[in-house]
């Protein structure tokens, strides 16, 4: 009996440490991970200039509706078939209302470019922020975000029919910029290349077709090669080339040299940029750039109301030198950029970027082209809230009509 009340004993204590013995972990199931945030770009969207916009183009329901076509995407593979889509429908719908085709749905000017900026941060949140039942990795989409960006910046719709004795000629523009400042900026470097996208213009040497493209204002998309990666298919077939961004007030400008550095003013993301331009094959990578534009003629061709200007200056560090001085007549041999004609923002960056490919594909001598900087667009006097008025349209239009006069001299040469 004793032995046996120590074996009951024993195997109660052992039930009581059984009991008190903390339970063998097992792991949560991992919480999923949160929707990428949208940008500081997408999140300007929610502003009520960009809202109002968006509302007098009739651009407000294409957000909506592209976040209903995702809800229902059941594969990645279907996904993508709808980003193409509408990111292709977007562009063909801006180039259409700005060159008077269908409806304009809304009252603002159809010159307007800024429907298709906001109207494409609302497209490219939906996809930031689309979480599927099917997942989808941060690779996958970038790539969706990638494929939205090009095909609604006409980057994917370029293209030129066989005709005999038809010119080509390709022009980029930019989207607005500096919203921060004042977020009912419009750029007119963009509504030119809405305006002009597939036309054909009458030159002095026959009829020329015109493909245009837009680009982003943002440091991280030129340093990964969208400029080159858009223009190198294109270049050996183009007759003229010219890349368009808004400038100084009350001129144009031909910016004769370009030069390879970023000054690290803030892009559309509040990210600045300071360096020597990132370019493929950095060892043979020169400081300066030159136009092969015929700015001679173009200067001289009484374009329209502004005054067209040969700007030569640059801003260099001498060789041997350490301090930046202006040159009003061009870089001196061995200096060291630090702004070309077109200054060091992504202005003078696209400049740099198209001319130092066409050297690099070895067309410098027979392909014309390099930089026009617009006209500043202004509002009417006193404007400060309205998001349009007459002298503002009034202005984008001549600004449009001047780039196109430009482009017919400079294709005529």
């Amino acid at each position: 009996m004793p032995a046996l009340r120590v074996r009951v004993g024993l195997l109660g204590l052992a039930l009581l440490a059984g009991l008190s013995a903390p339970a063998t972990a097992t792991a949560a199931p991992a919480a999923p991970a949160p929707a990428p945030a949208p940008t500081v770009e997408e999140l300007r969207l929610d502003r009520a200039v960009p809202q109002e916009i968006l509302a007098r183009s009739g651009f407000d329901a294409l957000a909506p509706r592209l976040a209903r076509l995702l809800a229902d995407a059941r594969s990645y593979a279907q996904a993508r078939r709808i980003v193409v889509r509408e990111g292709t429908a977007l562009w063909r719908r801006a180039v259409d209302r700005a060159q008077g085709r269908g409806p304009a749905g809304g009252d603002l000017s159809r010159d307007d470019d800024r429907p298709l900026y906001w109207a494409r941060l609302g497209l490219s949140r939906e996809v930031r922020t689309w979480e599927p039942e099917f997942g989808l990795g941060e690779a996958r989409r970038g790539a969706l975000l990638d494929t939205l960006e090009r095909t609604s910046r006409g980057q994917t719709g370029i293209g030129y029919p066989r005709t005999e004795g038809l010119k080509r000629v390709l022009v980029t523009g930019f989207d607005p910029f500096t919203l921060d400042r004042d977020i009912r900026i419009s750029n007119p470097s963009g509504a030119s290349a809405l305006a002009l996208d597939g036309t054909v213009i009458e030159t002095a040497d026959g009829p020329a077709r015109v493909e245009a493209v837009v680009f982003p204002v943002r440091w991280r998309d030129f340093a990964e090669g969208t400029v080159e990666r858009t223009l190198r298919p294109y270049l050996p077939r183009v007759d003229l080339f010219a890349t368009v961004s808004q400038g100084r007030v009350g001129r144009f400008d031909v910016e004769r040299t370009n030069g390879a550095w970023r000054g690290g003013f803030a892009d559309n993301e509040n990210v600045g940029d300071t360096g020597t331009i990132p370019v493929a094959d950095p060892a043979g990578q020169p400081q300066w750039t030159t136009t092969t534009l015929p700015y001679a003629a173009i200067t001289t061709a009484g374009t329209g109301r502004f005054p067209v200007c040969d700007n030569t200056s640059v801003t260099e560090i001498p060789a041997g030198g350490t301090t930046a001085v202006v040159r009003p007549d061009g870089p001196t041999p061995g200096s060291v950029a630090r702004a070309g004609g077109g200054g060091d923002y992504l202005s003078n960056e696209i400049a740099y970027r198209a001319t130092l490919l066409r050297d690099r594909l070895g067309l410098h001598g027979r392909l014309p082209g390099g930089h026009v900087h617009t006209p500043v667009l202004q509002f009417g006097a006193g404007n400060t809230t309205e998001v349009t008025d007459p002298e503002f349209v009034r202005n984008r239009l001549d600004i449009v009509a001047q780039v196109r006069a430009i482009l017919v001299v400079a294709a005529g040469e």
